[in-house]
């Protein structure tokens, strides 16, 4: 791994940049609060999520305690299979890929373990605390996952012969998502993408002629 620093640096910018800006949409907006970034097609929009990625949630309180703890030995997983990528010199790509898997894994992390301890409950009127004198908005491991990113791009109705949808609103790309959601996306449609390529089986045989087998 000497010499090798790419993954490592690749997961610390990402690392920072998710969490600087978690840091200033928990304490500088309300939840639900918005402002456009490019009209009305790309919007900074903050919500929390007790569960998965991209918005998604998971089975109340008992649900969040297994999530979190279950991201917690996954990332273990992926950090070590990165560290074997590594030593065993796979292909580059796939092991920035999988920096970036690791990155974005630890980052949501770090909200559903901490955030609870030490910021304040977000509101629909004003910005969470960060360090509230009377203490966070729940337990470790029970944090929220703070998400901003919002870009719905394509809005419309459903045809009314569409099935189960007919004639409600449509609108892509719905999911609300953070620096490490899009660092996960980005690292495995890439392993995707690019797995002949990162997994091709390069077989090195080494032939002595003059090799003799001695049986006794």
């Amino acid at each position: 791994m000497k010499g090798y620093t790419k993954p490592f640096l690749a997961v610390l910018f990402i690392l920072i940049a998710d969490q600087l800006l978690k840091f200033w949409i928990k304490m500088n907006m309300a939840l639900g609060q918005e402002f456009k970034i490019l009209g009305d097609r790309a919007l900074i929009h903050f919500t929390e999520n007790n569960g998965m990625a991209f918005g998604m949630e998971f089975g109340g309180e008992a649900g969040k305690l297994a999530l979190t703890l279950f991201r917690i030995v996954a990332v273990a997983g992926i950090g070590y299979g990165l560290v074997y990528l590594i030593k065993k010199k796979y292909h580059r790509g796939l092991i920035i890929n999988v920096a970036l898997i690791f990155a974005g894994a630890l980052g949501n992390i770090i909200d559903s373990t901490f955030y609870g301890l030490i910021f304040s409950e977000s509101t629909y009127y004003e910005p969470a605390v960060l360090f509230p004198q009377e203490g966070g908005y729940s337990g470790i491991f029970h944090g929220k996952v703070v998400d901003m990113f919002y870009f719905p791009l394509i809005q419309g109705i459903y045809p009314q012969w569409f099935p189960f949808w007919g004639g409600q609103d449509f609108i892509f790309f719905r999911p609300v998502f953070n620096i490490a959601d899009a660092a996960i996306s980005i690292g495995v449609i890439l392993i995707l993408i690019y797995q002949k390529r990162y997994f091709k089986e390069e077989v090195k045989e080494e032939f002595h002629p003059h090799s003799e087998i001695v049986e006794e």
